[in-house]
């Protein structure tokens, strides 16, 4: 049985809920490079931990409802390859990261959309698992994260993929309409990019 929980942008022009449920995501903290590039390019660093890692709640895109604001999704590449990186128009609050193709069936939600305190969100959603990719860690890979993906960590990714692979969880999106992404991504330039690399 999944329990809908609540959605909302910083200034509540956005809002929706995500139904969770056991076994139907990962939640974990990511330090890569990208991540942090992604909340720099929207001026919001606030959204990151003290060593730069992102808190992250893996599921598919179907479990995911957007009630109001939906017209202020937007998204961001940060090269032609990369990820669908959604945020909100109107505050600048990262939503989720998503493949690059709109039958990608997983979306990794920015705990920053999650309207919950991080100790009720963690009853929500169960608690965080895993914390990769350290290498990229401002001050150095933290102690309780692994420099890259740890192993352990990857039976989850695997399940949680397949498992929406095989349910469709691609889809109903509200990030997708007739086959196509919401809006067209803004692009990054190599050299916008490169400008939010971290230090």
């Amino acid at each position: 049985m999944s329990s809908p929980v609540p959605l909302r942008c910083d200034c509540g022009a956005v809002a929706g809920e995500i139904a969770v449920s056991p076994g139907a995501g990962n939640h974990c903290v990511c330090f890569c490079d990208d991540c942090q590039a992604f909340a720099a390019a929207l001026g919001r660093e606030d959204v990151l931990d003290a060593w730069g890692g992102t808190d992250i709640y893996q599921t598919a895109p179907a479990h995911l409802r957007i009630t109001q604001g939906q017209d202020q999704l937007r998204a961001l590449r940060l090269n032609p390859k990369g990820l669908m990186r959604w945020y909100t128009a109107c505050c600048k609050t990262p939503v989720g990261n998503m493949m690059s193709t709109p039958r990608s069936p997983f979306i990794g939600v920015i705990s920053r959309f999650i309207a919950l305190d991080a100790e009720a969100r963690d009853r929500a959603v169960g608690p965080v698992t895993s914390w990769v990719l350290g290498r990229f860690a401002k001050g150095g890979c933290p102690p309780h994260a692994h420099p890259k993906v740890p192993l352990s960590a990857m039976p989850g990714i695997a399940k949680l993929l397949l498992r929406n692979l095989i349910t469709g969880g691609h889809s109903p999106s509200p990030f997708v309409v007739d086959g196509a992404w919401l809006v067209e991504p803004e692009l990054l330039s190599p050299e916008a990019r490169a400008k939010l690399s971290p230090s």
